[in-house]
């Protein structure tokens, strides 16, 4: 599945974003692409060469060969691993970058600005491209300053999983963990925690710290960067309020580094998992965990919701990945074909039935995929109709976070943003800072960040 990065890949990021601004890895850079003629009914040819993504299940094999039949005469080479940001600068520092890349899509904003990658208005167009279909946040992070850099690709939603075992037994209810009121969450993570000697052996919740602040703050009704991506909000008083919170839930269970010591230890994708073993009470959770659980722990006693605000609606924090064609790309043309045939309805529905068909085999429940397309979400919804419990909870639940989803909108300094934003949570975490001190020197930074970062690319206006 999607690996998160770590903070050191992050901080590699920022380093190579940097080098960018500087002229250290673009070199003369890869123009508008406006001189690029895209059409869907052209014949194509060459190589086509991507990196960042490898077909590794049903659901991207079945794609890749579905693409690689749309594209004729192109030979397609696809590296393997996840993206390598340090990898790709250095090969558009040596004129020698990949056709195509498959990228986090809250990378999209920094490499857009720095001319990293093209604008894809023209091919969105040419190749008749459903952008209405996409769903609103996943089209945002790939839309910088009016023009789209990227193709959306999944959509990874948050929502409530809990072990139903310790729920009953210690007398809560998936009400008390599903976000909507916060004093109950906190008196749930006590009651559900237990210890063993001086250790922990059950962590009561885990609010997923640093990398979902941003879904805790929109719960509590603050945002942290404004709609046009030009202001940061980091100190915004609800922000401080939701941080403050979501730390001291470690703070009543023994501390964040006990915790974290405790869930690294997890067998996080076997059959030895945290809810199997009954070692975790709740925690929000990207919905692609659901497929896991089901596939290695299918008996497990889970129970599912949606993350609430504190109003009481659902909610989910949304990322996913997207395609990207890099300035002096080899083969643009193929690559956004290449692109839209990956993200087209026949190709998602083909992929759905691969993956309906094998969890029929094994006796297991389909439970879904979110596309990061809208109409093709609706198209495969209805293959999942007839699963079991809890796993038809977990499915309802996935649907309906990725109807109240939100992101964070595509700036030029996207990854100095993040770096702040975590630098600040992992003070508070390690108790260096209160809240209001981390966020507020977190503010000061990323706002330094973006204020040059949009400088610069009114500059090459």
């Amino acid at each position: 599945m999607r690996a998160r990065a770590g903070r050191k890949a992050g901080a590699v990021a920022v380093l190579a974003l940097a080098m960018i601004a500087s002229g250290c890895a673009v070199g003369t850079g890869g123009g508008s692409g406006a001189d690029v003629k895209y059409s869907r009914d052209e014949a194509l040819h060459g190589d086509l060469t991507i990196m960042g993504f490898s077909g590794v299940d049903e659901i991207a094999t079945t794609r890749m060969d579905d693409a690689k039949k749309g594209l004729g005469g192109v030979t397609v080479k696809a590296a393997e691993g996840d993206f390598d940001l340090q990898q790709f600068l250095s090969s558009v520092a040596a004129g020698k970058p990949p056709s195509l890349i498959y990228v986090s899509r809250n990378q999209v904003g920094s490499l857009a600005a720095r001319g990293a990658i093209l604008p894809l208005d023209a091919c969105v167009d040419g190749e008749k491209i459903p952008k209405d279909d996409f769903i609103p946040s996943a089209l945002a992070q790939v839309t910088l300053d009016g023009h789209v850099y990227g193709i959306p690709e999944f959509d990874s939603v948050q929502i409530v999983m809990a072990n139903r075992s310790l729920l009953d037994k210690a007398g809560k209810k998936l009400s008390d963990v599903n976000g909507s009121d916060w004093e109950a969450m906190s008196k749930a993570a006590t009651a559900l925690t237990a210890h063993a000697g001086s250790g922990l052996s059950v962590i009561g919740v885990d609010t997923k710290l640093p990398e979902f602040l941003p879904l805790w703050a929109k719960a509590n009704g603050a945002d942290l960067i404004s709609a046009d991506g030009r202001k940061a909000q980091l100190d915004d008083p609800k922000v401080v309020e939701a941080l403050t919170w979501a730390a001291s839930i470690y703070k009543d269970e023994g501390g964040f580094g006990a915790v974290k010591a405790f869930r690294d230890s997890a067998d996080f994708f076997g059959a030895g998992n945290q809810f199997a073993t009954g070692t975790l009470g709740a925690m929000p959770m990207e919905q692609w965990y659901v497929n896991v659980l089901n596939e290695v722990s299918p008996d497990a006693p889970m129970a599912f919701d949606t993350v609430h605000e504190r109003k009481g609606g659902p909610i989910a924090f949304a990322s996913g990945s997207a395609w990207a064609i890099p300035a002096k790309s080899a083969n643009p043309q193929a690559a956004c074909r290449f692109a839209r045939i990956m993200t087209s309805t026949q190709a998602w529905m083909d992929a759905a039935k691969a993956r309906a068909d094998a969890r029929t085999k094994d006796g297991k429940a389909f439970t879904g995929v979110l596309t990061g397309n809208r109409a093709v979400d609706e198209k495969i919804k209805p293959m999942t109709e007839g699963a079991a419990e809890p796993w038809a909870s977990a499915i309802s639940a996935m649907y309906t976070a990725d109807q109240h989803t939100f992101s964070l909108p595509a700036n030029p300094a996207d990854a100095e943003f993040t770096a702040a934003m975590n630098d600040a949570v992992n003070a508070v975490l390690n108790g260096q800072k209160s809240p209001k001190d981390a966020l507020a020197a977190a503010q000061k930074q990323a706002q330094q960040a973006l204020d040059k970062g949009w400088a610069a690319l009114e500059k090459k206006k």
